[in-house]
C-alpha cells in the first residue's frame, strides 16, 4: 500500500496532499499542479482532496501558508541562535533565507505571488508572521543606534531586496567563483556599513 494512502487512513490526508503538491510544484511549475494529479500521486481517489481543498487555488493557498510558516521558523531560529552584533544576526538571517530559497525556489515564488492576490488576507498574515523576528531585529538595532533611524518598513524593504537579489544571483549560478557563505557575509557587511567613504 502506498505511504500516502496509509497516511490518509491515519488522518493525514491533508499533509500528504500538500507534500505531493509541493513536489509537483518544484518539478513542473505551478501551472501543472492539479487536484486530480495530486490525488493520483497521493494514492487516493480523485474526489478525496476536496475534503480539504475545494479547488486548486485553495490547495495552492494552503501550500503557500505552510511555506511561510516553515520559512518563518527557519528565519526565527537563525536570528535567535546568532548571538552578537546586528551584522552577525542579519548575516544569519540572510543565510537562512538563501538556504530556503535554494531548496524551494518554485515554492518561494508561488508564496509571494499568492499573497498579493486580492482576498489573500490569511497569506499576508502568514507572511507578516514569517518576518516578525527580522522586523524585531531591525527595531532593536535602531533602539541601540546600531543602524540609522529609518522607517522600519523602509529598512526591511532594503534588506529584503538585497537578500532576494543575492539569492537570485547564487541560485542562478551567476557568481560561481565565490562560496555562497562568503558572498552573503560580504554583501551584508556592505549593506550595513554602506558604500560611502568614512571620514
Amino acid at each position: 500500500m502506498p505511504p500516502a494512502r496509509t497516511a490518509y487512513h491515519h488522518g493525514n490526508l491533508r499533509e500528504a496532499l500538500l507534500r505531493c503538491a509541493e513536489q509537483m510544484l518544484e518539478r513542473t511549475g505551478v501551472g501543472e499542479v492539479s487536484l486530480r494529479e495530486v490525488a493520483r500521486q497521493a494514492g487516493v481517489s480523485h474526489g478525496a482532496p476536496r475534503r480539504h481543498f475545494p479547488d486548486k487555488q485553495a490547495l495552492l493557498d494552503a501550500l503557500a501558508e505552510n511555506g511561510f510558516e516553515r520559512l518563518g521558523r527557519e528565519l526565527d531560529a537563525a536570528v535567535q541562535e546568532a548571538d552578537g552584533s546586528f551584522t552577525v544576526r542579519l548575516t544569519a538571517f540572510a543565510r537562512a533565507w538563501v538556504t530556503f530559497a535554494s531548496r524551494h525556489p518554485a515554492l518561494l515564488d508561488m508564496m509571494f505571488a499568492s499573497k498579493n492576490r486580492p482576498q489573500a488576507d490569511s497569506l499576508r498574515r502568514a507572511a507578516d508572521r514569517a518576518f516578525a523576528a527580522s522586523s524585531a531585529m531591525i527595531r532593536e538595532a535602531q533602539d541601540r543606534h546600531d543602524v540609522v533611524d529609518l522607517d522600519n518598513d523602509q529598512a526591511a524593504t532594503a534588506i529584503l531586496a538585497t537578500v532576494q537579489g543575492l539569492t537570485a544571483l547564487i541560485v542562478s549560478g551567476m557568481l560561481p567563483d565565490r562560496p555562497p557563505d562568503a558572498l552573503i557575509a560580504d554583501t551584508i557587511e556592505t549593506l550595513v556599513h554602506g558604500l560611502r567613504p568614512r571620514s
